[in-house]
């Protein structure tokens, strides 16, 4: 193994429950960078910007002086190389203790990476899995490059608002009955609206059919951290856990964590392997020392900063409940569409009360108010908050809600957002997508094999994916939704006047 692909692969050794907050207080790897800088080393090395600010003053006038400084290259003695534990390792096993994982890898291109190699992981152990149909996008990507064949398990859909919810143990159980041979089980939970599954009870489900249980919490990666919030999919027994940590917890974009369980029951080594063969020989720095300074806020300090953001999070629905026609989805919801649980850093708004359209409100609160949402779909905005973060400048949300639904007239629809079913898979997504293809005059897809996703959002669920037979319903469906004005996520064409299909009608299944 090359010094490269050795980085970050030393076992964690934190085999106890609990966390060792003195412990917790360090942050080896971001101290090892500052001593480092502080050397004021000559750099002969990469990046070529040299950490000085007169090769590209730009460079310093945008992101300033300390970023070029602070952005070193790996492969460094006392940082990431030498004498082991190196700095980098000791900041992954840190990780491990405070999330309650078997092992933590730290990850340089987002929960993305985690999806993907996961799914390269798991096609060591077979060719078969079930797969959550409303998995995010990189999940389908993965399945693409691992050539794992999916039998989809469908979450529950609010076909008033047109959210997709939560994955049921129930249907589940069904999936994985359906595809006897499957070894592993990918759900999502929480889900971008802030709902979260029942991980127990989908855990119990796994175990009776004996599959690994991966659950994708990119939108979770603190619950961790409270005692107010859902339970988490470590502590619930999932065996690989995506953790998306720049989203809540605040380490920089397109840093993220992949966990495996204490239990889990992929080897790490296997695990290890599929991260090294697609992470960049180039991780940034930056983005690994905001992971280790992001771990040491959520676990020093992070209940009670939770604490005050979830208490702000409550004055900011209260505010938005006061206006005419709005209404915030919360833990009333739990119960229903497989919800078990509800994070309250999300603030989910339902427009359907006003008649407006959620995307025109959206429109106007970039363009008038310079307020900016996470999630905008027909009929519900979704505004976040991070962790330590208070009620704040809030007052702009509420005021530009209440100033765009005085000025926007009501567009009512009553449109629902129940779903047809997809058609039969003939060909794994890798097959379709290595295949031959052509697109073809949308009105004559039906009956063939798509080459590319169409997923009328929202809900977001795709409708097709690659491999699948294009049915009359879906096909009606997406070309009614898009006509409508609702966006088709996944096509080349846009316009969607045609739709790219495996070139020959009835390509053998692989």
């Amino acid at each position: 193994m090359s010094e490269t692909e050795g980085r970050g692969t030393r076992p964690t050794t934190s085999g106890t429950p609990g966390v060792d907050a003195a412990r917790q207080e360090d942050t080896p790897y971001a101290d090892a960078l500052v001593a480092y800088a502080r050397r004021s080393p000559g750099r002969y090395n990469v990046p070529g910007h040299k950490a000085a600010a007169s090769i590209n003053p730009a460079l310093a006038e945008v992101f300033g002086e300390r970023a070029l400084i602070m952005d070193i290259p790996p492969i460094i003695d006392g940082i990431d190389a030498g004498e082991e534990p190196s700095p980098f390792e000791l900041s992954q096993q840190l990780a491990a203790e405070a999330w309650g994982a078997r092992r933590t890898w730290f990850l340089f291109n987002g929960a993305s990476a985690a999806n993907h190699a996961i799914c390269m992981a798991l096609r060591h152990f077979g060719r078969d899995v079930v797969v959550q149909r409303n998995v995010h996008t990189s999940t389908i990507d993965g399945l693409i490059a691992s050539g794992l064949r999916p039998t989809f398990a469908f979450p529950e859909v609010d076909a008033r608002v047109g959210i997709a919810h939560c994955l049921r143990p129930e249907e589940l159980d069904r999936a994985l009955r359906e595809a006897q041979t499957a070894h592993a089980a990918i759900v999502v939970s929480p889900t971008y609206y802030g709902f979260s599954a029942d991980l127990a009870g989908l855990r119990e489900v796994a175990r009776s059919h004996g599959v690994t249980l991966v659950v994708d919490e990119a939108w979770g990666a603190h619950f961790a951290f409270s005692p107010r919030l859902p339970q988490d999919a470590l502590s619930a027994g999932a065996d690989l856990v995506v953790s998306s940590t720049h989203k809540m917890l605040g380490s920089l974009t397109q840093s993220a964590m992949l966990h495996s369980g204490r239990d889990g029951e992929i080897d790490d080594a296997t695990i290890d392997r599929a991260v090294s063969l697609l992470e960049s020989t180039s991780p940034s720095a930056i983005l690994a020392g905001s992971l280790d300074l992001a771990r040491r806020r959520a676990a020093v300090e992070g209940e009670a900063l939770l604490r005050a953001t979830i208490d702000a999070a409550a004055v900011i629905r209260q505010s938005i409940e006061a206006i005419p026609g709005l209404a915030t989805l919360d833990d009333r919801q739990i119960g229903s569409f497989g919800i078990a649980g509800f994070d309250p850093l999300r603030v989910t708004i339902d427009l359907s009360g006003s008649g407006r359209d959620a995307r025109l409100v959206n429109r106007r609160l970039n363009d008038k108010h310079a307020v900016f949402l996470e999630l905008i779909s027909e009929r519900a905005l979704v505004a976040i908050l991070g962790i330590g973060e208070g009620v704040g400048d809030a007052q702009r949300l509420v005021a530009g809600l209440r100033e765009s639904l005085s000025v926007l007239e009501p567009s009512p629809s009553g449109r629902s957002f129940a779903l047809p079913h997809p058609g039969l898979l003939r060909v794994t997504p890798r097959a379709a997508y290595f295949s031959p293809t052509t697109a073809i005059d949308a009105s004559h897809a039906e009956g063939r094999i798509a080459a590319e996703t169409l997923a009328v959002y929202p809900p977001g669920v795709p409708n097709v994916l690659p491999g699948e037979v294009i049915t009359a319903q879906n096909l009606e469906h997406v070309l009614r939704a898009h006509a409508g004005g609702l966006t088709v996520r996944g096509p080349a064409d846009r316009s969607l006047r045609t739709i790219r299909v495996i070139a020959t009608p009835h390509p053998d299944a692989a």
